[in-house]
Parts: structure tokens; C-alpha cells; sequence
């Protein structure tokens, strides 16, 4: 269902001229492809933007259309301007609904300059004719309170609009876990979720692509909330959730989504300290991915082996695991790249392997990638810069290099107050611990100062 604020976009109508709207969305994608995005428009997509119900795109959709036609602006391309999108107020107050539940050890979620109320995470799933569909909060939903029981009518079926809604809360959420970081986000996606698979136990839909897309989407949005909780230090929890995802993709028969689980918990379990069972479910994700036709998949899971075999100390397996990546990487981007791998790029690469080497402590050499993937990081993934800073940061710190470690520290700090993250809190921490044995130095004393002085704020 459109929103009756909704505003047609003549003008993006009429740029796409006679050419149906999935011609234009196929253009659309090889624009993309050109300048290293992925995104997965489609028909839907399109008609979506034309009619309004998309009032702006993301940073990755924005960039293809500058693209698509240079010198333009996005008012040019009949979007309003973003900020009037996101709401002064929205700007200016954090929802209740993301401030931490009682009993919660996560730290509060800072007053971030650039968040937006999203109506797809206030009201997952909307009214669809007289049936009343379940509706999930974690935004502001004043007229739902916090914990009320989400109830779907078992006669009914997932419908197109239902399936539409769960893909785009999984966006949503990797929007904002991109901006912010997962803490201030973790307690509050689990609502979605659980009303995701309510619908799938409530009936699947009858068509088959609905049904399927229904299962892929309700098994990435358990990813997505099992990596904010990962994020946030809440190992056992995110387990969890990448485990239902994992089941969902069995029963489901869909390959894309099982590499996706086992890349994850390859991540996961080499954060926990179990490198050899980061290496088996690397390995795992590969064998499922080979069907997917994605070379940068299979690049990012290679990685994840890589990651497993350097917290063995196998420097050699390591090695030829970042090797097999980075051809698998060169071979370029393609249109069966999951959507949710937008952020793998040449910077994350270095990220990868930068940590690699840290993990077999060869400090300058962690240092070098990690000095590249700080240059090369787009700057919309405000969470990601503070994570590759830290990274560097702390290589550098046990590399000798002072100095310019505290550069570093400094600028995570600097992040600090929009991005919450257990994870770059924790490694942060490391580097200052490396580096308070050099207290003499005036640059670490500076750093000592302000880190605990922000830790108290």
C-alpha cells in the first residue's frame, strides 16, 4: 500500500521515457555495475519511485542515478531534498522505541545528526483491504506499545504486500545499522522478525516466487538482526539467529541465503575464538555459493576462511585463502551479487585481509592495508569508517607507530557519538591499553584523557 502522502515523481517517469520499467531498471543495473555499485533494481523497484512511495533513494541508488545522468541533482531527478525527507524532528530526538528496554546492558543509543523515522520499521506490515495484517514496531508507533503481542489471523495468507514489507524492513535495518552501528538498534528489530515468520507459519503464499521471496526475506531479516547482535557483543543471540536463517535456507532450498548464514557465522565464530569452525562454515559457504554466480561472494567468503586459518596460525592456508579471494574479487561485480554485499568493495577487502595479518601479528603489514581501506572507505558508511579506523589504530599501535595510532583513536572518537558498536568500543579499548605503556608521550596522554572522559559522558 502507497502512503497518502505519497507523491507521484513525473520527472522520473519521464526520464525513463518509452522503455518499460523493467528495461529501465536492467539499465539501471548495468549503470551500477560501471561504477563498482550493486544494486538489485527491478520493475518494482521503478514503479515504486515513479509512484512516489520511495520520496529518496539510498546513497547507493543515489549515486547510479547521478551517474545515469550527469550533472543532475536529485531535485533535478524529481526527489525532494533529502533532509526535508528525514524531518527536522527526527533529527533532533531519538524514538523511544530505540532507547534501551529495561534490563538492557546496552549502552543508550546517542542523539545521531542524521537519523530518520522509517515507516517501514514503524509499521513492518500495513493494512491490506478489511483484514488487519500484524503490525511490528521499533520506531516510534506511538499508537502500539512496547511488547504488545503480535497476532496474525490464521486464516490469512502473505500476500505480495506482506513479502514487499519484510524486504524492505531488511534494508531499513542495514541502513541504519550502516549509519549507527547495532547497539541502539539490536533489542528492537527483533519485532519484525517475529512477525516475519508468523506470517510464514501462518500460511505461505500460494504463489511460488512470493512464497520463495517470503522465505528469503524472513531468513535475511534473521540475519540482520542476528548481526546487529553480534555487533553488540551478544554472541550467543546472534548464534542463534544465524541458525534460524541457516534452517530457513535448508527448508527453503535457497543457496543464496545459506551461503549468506554461513558467512556470518564464519564471522561470528572467529569474533568468539573458534577459528577452526570459522574455517568449516568459510568452506560450507562456498560449497553452497558456487550455485549462486556471484564471484565477489565467493571472494567475501573466501575471506572469511582466510580469517578462520589465520586465528589457527596458518599463515600458508591464510595466504592462499586472500589469494583465492582477490581473483574471485578482480573478476568484477555481476547481477546475481546479493544485494546485501553492497558493502564489500575494495575497502572492505583491505579491511579483511588487514585483520588477517593482525591475527598472525604482523603488525606493518596489517598496517599498510588498514591504511588503504581508511582511504578507499565510502563515507555514507559512517559505522565502517570508525570500524576500519580502529582496526588501523590498533595495528598500528602494536606496530610501534604511536604517533600516528593516535591520529587514529582520535578520529574513531570522533565517531563516537553517532555510531555505537560493542565491537569497535572493544577494539578501541585494545589500542588504548597498547598504548598507555607510553604514557611519557604527550599524543598519548592527550588520548588518554579525552578516551576516558568520553567513556564517562
Amino acid at each position: 500500500m502507497v502512503s497518502s502522502r505519497a507523491v507521484p515523481n513525473l520527472v522520473f517517469r519521464q526520464l525513463r521515457g518509452a522503455r518499460s520499467a523493467g528495461e529501465f531498471a536492467a539499465a539501471v543495473r548495468r549503470a551500477a555495475r560501471e561504477i563498482g555499485e550493486q544494486v538489485a533494481c527491478d520493475a518494482r523497484y521503478i514503479g515504486r519511485v515513479e509512484s512516489g512511495e520511495i520520496r529518496c533513494p539510498n546513497y547507493a541508488y543515489e549515486r547510479v542515478f547521478l551517474h545515469m545522468f550527469p550533472g543532475t541533482t536529485l531535485g533535478d531527478l524529481g526527489f525532494p531534498d533529502r533532509e526535508s525527507v528525514r524531518g527536522r524532528s527526527a533529527r533532533t530526538r531519538v524514538p523511544a522505541a530505540w532507547r534501551p528496554l529495561p534490563g538492557d546492558t546496552a549502552p543508550a543509543l546517542s542523539v545521531p545528526s542524521d537519523i530518520e523515522e522509517s515507516d517501514v520499521l514503524r509499521r513492518v506490515f500495513m493494512t491490506s483491504g478489511t483484514t488487519s495484517v500484524a503490525t511490528a514496531s521499533i520506531g516510534l508507533g506511538a499508537h502500539r506499545a512496547a511488547g504488545t503481542p503480535i497476532v496474525l489471523p490464521a486464516q490469512r495468507r502473505a500476500g505480495e504486500a506482506e513479502v514487499r514489507s519484510v524486504e524492505e524492513a531488511v534494508r531499513e535495518i542495514r541502513v541504519l545499522d550502516d549509519q549507527h552501528g547495532g547497539d541502539g538498534l539490536y533489542r528492537r528489530a527483533a519485532q519484525p522478525l517475529r512477525a516475519a515468520y508468523a506470517l510464514l507459519d501462518s500460511g505461505t503464499p500460494t504463489r511460488r516466487t512470493t512464497a520463495d521471496r517470503l522465505h528469503a526475506g524472513a531468513g535475511e531479516l534473521a540475519l540482520s538482526v542476528g548481526w546487529l547482535a553480534h555487533d553488540s557483543g551478544r554472541f550467543d543471540d546472534a548464534r542463534s539467529y544465524y541458525a534460524e536463517a541457516l534452517a530457513t535456507a535448508r527448508v527453503a532450498g535457497d543457496a543464496a541465503l545459506e551461503a549468506h548464514a554461513f558467512c556470518n557465522t564464519s564471522f561470528l565464530a572467529r569474533d568468539a575464538g573458534r577459528p577452526r569452525e570459522a574455517v568449516r562454515a568459510a568452506e560450507a559457504g562456498q560449497r553452497a555459493a558456487r550455485s549462486v554466480g556471484s564471484h565477489r561472494l565467493l571472494a567475501l567468503l573466501a575471506l572469511r576462511e582466510a580469517g578462520g586459518r589465520a586465528g589457527l596460525g596458518d599463515r600458508t592456508g591464510c595466504d592462499r585463502a586472500i589469494a583465492r579471494a582477490r581473483a574471485a574479487f578482480d573478476r568484477g561485480p555481476a547481477e546475481r551479487d546479493p544485494e546485501w554485499m553492497s558493502f564489500f568493495r575494495e575497502a572492505e577487502m583491505h579491511l579483511l585481509e588487514a585483520q588477517c595479518w593482525s591475527a598472525l601479528g604482523d603488525w606493518p603489514r596489517a598496517a599498510r592495508h588498514g591504511r588503504r581501506a581508511t582511504a578507499l572507505q565510502d563515507p555514507h558508511f559512517t559505522r565502517n569508517l570508525a570500524l576500519y579506523r580502529a582496526q588501523l589504530a590498533g595495528d598500528l599501535a602494536r606496530a610501534g607507530a604511536a604517533e600516528e595510532a593516535v591520529r587514529s583513536a582520535h578520529q574513531v572518537l570522533d565517531l563516537l557519538d553517532r555510531v555505537r558498536s560493542t565491537r569497535i568500543s572493544g577494539m578501541l579499548a585494545g589500542t588504548v591499553r597498547v598504548l598507555g605503556a607510553d604514557r611519557e608521550a604527550t599524543a598519548v596522554t592527550g588520548l588518554l584523557e579525552r578516551y576516558r572522559a568520553v567513556r564517562k559522558g
